[in-house]
């Protein structure tokens, strides 16, 4: 397949990087990065999937520019952001005597991007750092924009800095070996900027779904215009003091479900936000904010892609109510104890809503329990 590589500019003045998307991004690795960082030596951290399915390309591509590096690999899975995986990351970046100067490159999914991201951050006061996002969520979403951090007992993404890449190289090619629960996982992240502030691009979605998942020249295009939304936002607003808050669609309900699943395989990150961005959409309608006829159709998009849309869809006991309200109560935009959520008057419509009542979300989850 030879679709023409895109790319996405993120304008942050003296630290803006590009977003490239395209095949064999992974090959043409070790070559571009000779060039952008001359002299410089290489960390690369990836996981114990990815070190089988992906690794050996980016290896192969490294050692034939002539790159020194050394290579950390951390378990699978969303329980390797953690502070015990954060401490060995960093650990193994000073044992291979890597410099201020030097680069460190997260090959993997969002938490793998997550993690090196914030151990690049805080390796001798903050190193440069490249993301090789191999996932669709990490190359929509997690790869672009510098949060970075790892999760707490408390509540998913509560330590972490803002540290933007020098470079994210999307590569397509990795998405072939993406197991289909994955990939429609990250499509939620996806479906999540059309519904966000851009009604058009969701109802182009709805059209090219099946070209999306099947790899035809839609997926490149969806991938870049996610991309290019995100950077927009993050551009105007890097640190989420306000407009930012928007990329949380969904959020506020699925990490507390992801919380209350133990941030186990019984629900992907993806899935939380599937099923939390329903939920925003069914609670907006509820207290009259969006018509109800816009839940239906995006609960339809979501089950059309493969993702779970109810609480009911969740494997397994569902925590109790009470627990999943603490969860939220740890969510980041909590202010003065008051809860805020993002909340929508329809497709493309989302705001932030300030000072949600926790008695109303309380019996509105009682209620979607038997949805």
């Amino acid at each position: 397949m030879s679709t023409p590589p895109l790319t996405v500019n993120v304008p942050l003045g003296d630290r803006s990087y590009d977003i490239e998307i395209g095949h064999g991004l992974l090959e043409q690795a070790g070559s571009k990065l000779a060039a952008m960082f001359p002299g410089a030596r290489y960390g690369v951290v990836t996981d114990s999937e990815v070190a089988i399915a992906q690794l050996p390309r980016l290896q192969s591509s490294l050692s034939e520019a002539g790159l020194d590096f050394a290579t950390h690999i951390v378990p699978n899975g969303e329980a390797s952001k953690s502070y015990q995986r954060l401490t060995e990351t960093v650990e193994a970046m000073l044992e291979a005597r890597l410099e201020r100067g030097d680069i460190i490159i997260a090959l993997g999914g969002g938490v793998v991007g997550d993690l090196t991201g914030f151990a690049a951050a805080i390796i001798r006061r903050g190193m440069r750092f490249v993301q090789m996002p191999t996932s669709l969520l990490a190359q929509v979403d997690s790869s672009v924009g510098g949060k970075t951090g790892i999760n707490s007992p408390h509540g998913k993404n509560l330590v972490g800095a803002f540290h933007q890449p020098a470079l994210v190289l999307a590569d397509l090619d990795s998405l072939q070996t993406l197991p289909e629960r994955q990939f429609s996982a990250g499509y939620a992240e996806v479906a999540k900027y059309g519904l966000i502030d851009d009604a058009v691009f969701f109802f182009w979605l709805e059209h090219n779904l099946k070209d999306i998942r099947t790899g035809g020249p839609a997926r490149a295009e969806a991938i870049a215009r996610s991309c290019a939304a995100k950077a927009r936002v993050v551009a105007a607003d890097e640190h989420e003091h306000g407009q930012r808050a928007l990329l949380n669609l969904g959020h506020t309900f699925g990490h507390a479900l992801e919380a209350a699943t133990g941030y186990s395989d019984r629900l992907l990150h993806g899935e939380g936000v599937s099923i939390g961005m329903v939920l925003a959409h069914a609670y907006s309608a509820r207290i009259g904010l969006a018509p109800g006829q816009d839940t239906s159709r995006v609960e339809a998009h979501l089950k059309a892609a493969g993702l779970p849309t109810r609480l009911a869809d969740i494997p397994g006991e569902l925590a109790p109510t009470d627990q999943l309200l603490e969860h939220m109560f740890q969510d980041k935009k909590v202010t003065r104890g008051q809860l805020n959520f993002i909340l929508t008057e329809g497709i493309g419509k989302a705001f932030v809503k300030r000072g949600v009542d926790a008695a109303d979300i309380h019996a509105f989850i009682e209620e979607m329990r038997d949805a």
